[in-house]
């Protein structure tokens, strides 16, 4: 009973009123860290769909043709943006822009670059090829790849080679996972690797 006095006292008090009532926060400000939503900035886009490809969150970009002949834009669908500024920093173009990332990449020397790695587990790769055969970039580049993953090029990504499928080109990956969808004991791993790089004086 005396500590609801004693409490009722205190929330009696002038001051205690005029701060629960007259309270004001500050105002919101924009933190210089943060990032907004990314906006088309006006350049060409080249539909090299590297925005979409370094997108972490599914849906949220799309690069689509415009009703101009030979016109692509970039479209954000902010409902599933998580404005991490990826697909700003990526873009060799310039398209896009979020606040203050092409400044402060300026004034660091720094871009970001991304490629894809590839992971195959030798104790459960059964050496079947279907990962080989499916790859549509292998398919292109050599067009007689037998049903067992086998080749005689060394230009594809990873063929079959001495009964176990070995990787030659990651370079030439573009991540579609095809390979991951059809390997039979999911031994290979397709990931997204995103590096920043500090551009060189001499260029």
């Amino acid at each position: 009973m005396r500590s609801i006095l004693s409490y009722i006292r205190h929330m009696a008090r002038p001051e205690w009123v005029k701060t629960f009532f007259l309270a004001k926060t500050a105002p919101l400000s924009t933190p210089p860290h943060f990032r907004e939503f990314p906006h088309l900035t006006g350049k060409e886009c080249t539909h090299c769909f590297q925005c979409m490809m370094i997108c972490p969150a599914p849906g949220a970009i799309e690069v689509i043709r415009t009703d101009k002949p030979g016109e692509w834009k970039p479209v954000i669908h902010l409902g599933h943006c998580i404005r991490c500024g990826l697909c700003v920093e990526i873009c060799p173009e310039l398209v896009l822009d979020a606040g203050r990332v092409h400044m402060k990449n300026a004034q660091d020397g720094t871009y970001m670059q991304f490629q894809f790695h590839i992971t195959i587990n030798p104790v459960t790769c059964m050496g079947c090829g279907s990962c080989t055969v499916a790859c549509p970039v292998n398919k292109e580049i050599d067009p007689q790849l037998a049903a067992k993953g086998t080749s005689t090029s060394d230009e594809v990504i990873m063929r079959v080679y001495k009964g176990i499928n070995t990787v030659f080109h990651e370079d030439k990956c573009t991540g579609c996972k095809t390979c991951e969808e059809q390997c039979p004991t999911r031994s290979i791993l397709v990931a997204r690797v995103l590096e920043p790089l500090q551009i060189s004086e001499e260029t």
